[in-house]
C-alpha cells in the first residue's frame, strides 16, 4: 500500500497534484469530446435531463469521478469524513445547489475550471460571484455569528 509523506512536510503536493489532474482531465475532455467538463451538465446528461452530451458520456464521466475518488481514498488513506448534519438537511442543500447550477448554467467546476480557461465572460462573472459570496459567508459566520460554522 502506498503511504504518502506526511502533509506537514510537503503541504502543497497533494493539492497541486489534484489541481493538475483536474486541469488535465478538463482539457483532455474538451479536446477529445469538444465539450466542457462541467459536473452539473454531465450529471444532467447522465440522468437524461439534458439534451447536450450523450447519456453514456455523462454516465462514464460520473463513474470515473466516483471511481477515482474511491481509488484515491483507498490508496492515500486520508482522515475520515464524519457527517454531522441531518440527512434531510443534506438532501435539501443538494437540491438547492442542483437548482442553482441549472439556473446559473453551470457549477463552480464548470465555470471556474473550464469557463475561465476559455475566457468565457459569463464564467468570469459567475466565478467572481461565487468567490464573493464565499468570502462573505466566511466573514459572516466567523466574525458576525461568532464562528458557528
Amino acid at each position: 500500500m502506498f503511504e504518502p509523506p506526511p502533509l506537514e512536510t510537503l503541504p502543497f503536493v497533494w493539492p497541486l497534484a489534484g489541481g493538475l489532474l483536474v486541469g488535465l482531465s478538463a482539457g483532455l475532455y474538451l479536446l477529445l469530446n469538444g465539450r466542457v467538463a462541467g459536473i452539473s451538465g454531465l450529471t444532467a446528461a447522465a440522468t437524461g435531463l439534458s439534451k447536450g452530451a450523450p447519456r453514456t458520456l455523462g454516465l462514464g464521466f460520473l463513474a470515473g469521478l466516483l471511481g477515482g475518488a474511491a481509488l484515491a481514498s483507498a490508496l492515500i488513506r486520508r482522515p475520515e469524513v464524519q457527517i454531522t448534519s441531518e440527512v434531510w438537511l443534506l438532501v435539501l442543500g443538494g437540491l438547492i445547489v442542483g437548482f442553482g447550477t441549472r439556473w446559473g448554467s453551470g457549477c463552480t467546476s464548470g465555470h471556474g475550471v473550464c469557463g475561465l480557461a476559455r475566457l468565457s465572460p459569463r464564467s468570469i462573472v459567475a466565478t467572481g460571484v461565487f468567490m464573493a459570496v464565499a468570502a462573505l459567508t466566511v466573514f459572516v459566520t466567523r466574525h458576525l455569528l461568532g464562528g458557528l460554522a
